[in-house]
């Protein structure tokens, strides 16, 4: 069992640092696909049956599921970066400069505890990030984590845990929606594109002194960001701000479709009712 832990946390020693002893399962292997796979099962799973539970409980009762989202995610990172610092060499806090929440997909770990303990419109406003970006974030975060499993192996602190917390976004997401906490107020829009206005700020500039790419501010990475990076060759301000502009238009691009359907949705009960009355 210790041997069993120490490889999943890899801290086996070899040459002096710790490593995992098994090879990467491979990006989009049969484990990879399974894992992450079980992983959305259960995450929406677990969405549809609380979110239908608790939609006919008032607020307060709707809100401690999103409590204990945000409590778990942060908990599970908290686990990840500790176990990190711990097998970085030297057992220094360099690991936490480029764990911190300014990926996109991490930017949950600050808005979900927002959407579970901020009041007012700015909860109204998490509310809605939550849900606009859970679900892209679980996806991208599994499926498409093309780094993390092809560098570790499936069953190793890396990927369960990003496996956890990016399904725990994607979770929230669900139980949002079917739950009925978002708002989707069209005057509260402004206030999700300063979330993420502030965050892809942080990022940049966090980017710029310790040289990192949060968010894919800096480069593309193999990601379709690749595209604007060649198309102005990478130019340092252009570049950044063309990544800033597509999140912008795929918020304002969900709001669109939500509202589509939402007025479709509407129009379908009037005629019914009609249709009743009649």
């Amino acid at each position: 069992m210790v041997e069993l832990l120490r490889e999943f946390f890899g801290l086996n020693m070899v040459d002096g640092s710790c490593e995992f002893l098994r090879e990467a399962d491979g990006y989009m292997s049969w484990q990879h696909l399974t894992f992450v796979t079980s992983l959305m099962i259960i995450m929406i799973a677990s969405a549809v049956v609380l979110g239908l539970i608790y939609k006919k409980k008032d607020m307060a009762e709707r809100n401690k599921v999103l409590v204990w989202a945000a409590v778990l995610i942060n908990l599970f990172e908290l686990v990840k970066i500790i176990t990190s610092c711990i097998r970085s060499e030297a057992g220094d806090l360099a690991p936490i400069k480029y764990n911190l929440p300014l990926f996109l997909c991490s930017i949950q770990l600050i808005a979900i505890p927002l959407a579970a303990f901020a009041k007012g419109r700015l909860k109204n406003a998490a509310l809605d990030f939550v849900f606009i970006f859970g679900i892209l974030g679980a996806v991208m975060g599994t499926y498409f984590a093309g780094q993390n499993y092809g560098t570790y192996p499936v069953f190793s602190y890396v990927n369960v845990i990003s496996g956890i917390t990016h399904t725990i976004s994607g979770f929230a997401s669900l139980y949002i929606v079917i739950s009925k906490m978002a708002s989707m107020k069209k005057r509260n829009m402004w206030i999700t594109f300063t979330i993420l206005s502030a965050f892809a700020i942080a990022a940049y500039i966090v980017n710029i002194t310790i040289d990192y790419n949060y968010m894919f501010l800096m480069a593309g990475d193999g990601t379709p960001y690749d595209i604007f990076f060649n198309l102005v060759n990478g130019h340092p301000v252009i570049y950044p701000i063309l990544v800033w502009g597509t999140l912008i238009l795929y918020i304002t691009g969900f709001y669109f479709v939500y509202y589509f359907f939402r007025v479709r949705k509407l129009k379908r009960l009037a005629a019914a009712k009609q249709k009743e009355i009649q």
